[in-house]
């Protein structure tokens, strides 16, 4: 499973632009979460994370409902892999639907930034909308109704242990392959794209950060933006990127292959985005005043 929630803070004394530390995690006024019941108890906040593998919950609400201990299992992150402590969900209930009987791992809220993380695990079968212009975020069926805006680009995904990969994602006039991550605030690139980046252009201008991961391990990566990445025929510039050889990348078998984890700033340049793990799609909305013909959006500097 990996865990994609991650902090970046400086690891000089030069902070990364706009914040030494841009997690979701640690910026909880701006995170969009569902409410979810653990075996009939009250409404909690979940925050949904595309780039996991499976559900984990905070250790402080396990203990307050009185979680059964499940066993310790390997969890692999986006620093590494480690041994955790699992508690024995009952029952999960989101949006009308019922996951059961799960072993969530037990992490510290301080590391979540909210009362659990919804995984790959309770989505198989549904669609997470995430609606930037109202601010909220969903889990609704994958027969769904409501996104239908003529301007919506279709993007169709590969599956690996779940996980959706696209396929018309390029970089350079080259594939490269993008994974959409709600968990993590800040895009994660690997070294192979990196690398891609010194041979074909000049070496764009980093700076030493530290990627924190929901288990608190941490991990150095480099800070910079690629000029332009393109998605479905859209174009997406100066997207901010820490770049590290991140265990998922080893995961999926593409550490030797320019690959992304896309992260919340960068997704935030649409007007909706929707994930559809039943049919294996991405759809994005263009926001207000783009149109299909001018498929450029630019991220702040």
């Amino acid at each position: 499973m990996f865990a994609m929630l991650l902090a970046l803070a400086a690891a000089s004394e030069t902070p990364p632009p706009d914040s030494a530390n841009v997690a979701l995690g640690a910026d909880r006024h701006a995170r969009m979460t569902v409410p979810v019941r653990i075996a009939g108890s009250e409404a909690f906040p979940f925050v949904i994370d595309t780039g996991a593998e499976r559900t984990v919950i905070s250790r402080q609400l396990a203990d307050r409902l009185g979680l059964a201990q499940g066993p310790v299992r390997n969890l692999v992150t986006v620093t590494g892999a480690g041994k955790v402590n699992t508690v024995l969900v009952p029952s999960l209930e989101l949006s009308g639907s019922k996951v059961k009987e799960i072993e969530a791992p037990a992490l510290d809220q301080a590391h979540i930034g909210a009362s659990g993380m919804l995984g790959i695990d309770s989505l198989q079968t549904r669609r997470v909308l995430l609606d930037f212009k109202k601010n909220e975020m969903k889990v609704v069926p994958s027969r769904y109704a409501g996104d239908t805006d003529p301007d919506t680009i279709v993007v169709t995904a590969r599956s690996k242990y779940g996980q959706l990969i696209l396929v018309d994602s390029r970089f350079l006039g080259e594939k490269v392959q993008v994974i959409i991550d709600t968990g993590a605030q800040t895009s994660i690139g690997n070294l192979a794209l990196l690398k891609r980046i010194t041979q074909r252009k000049k070496a764009p201008v980093t700076r030493t950060v530290t990627v924190t991961s929901v288990t608190g391990q941490t991990l150095e990566a480099q800070f910079a933006q690629i000029e332009r990445i393109q998605i479905g025929g859209v174009d997406m510039n100066n997207i901010p990127v820490a770049f590290t050889d991140a265990e998922p990348f080893k995961r999926f078998g593409l550490a030797n292959k320019p690959a992304l984890l896309l992260g919340m700033d960068a997704l935030r340049l649409f007007e909706r985005v929707s994930v559809d793990f039943a049919n294996k799609q991405v759809r994005f909305i263009m926001p207000d005043g783009a149109s299909l013909t001018g498929r450029t959006l630019m991220a702040a500097r």
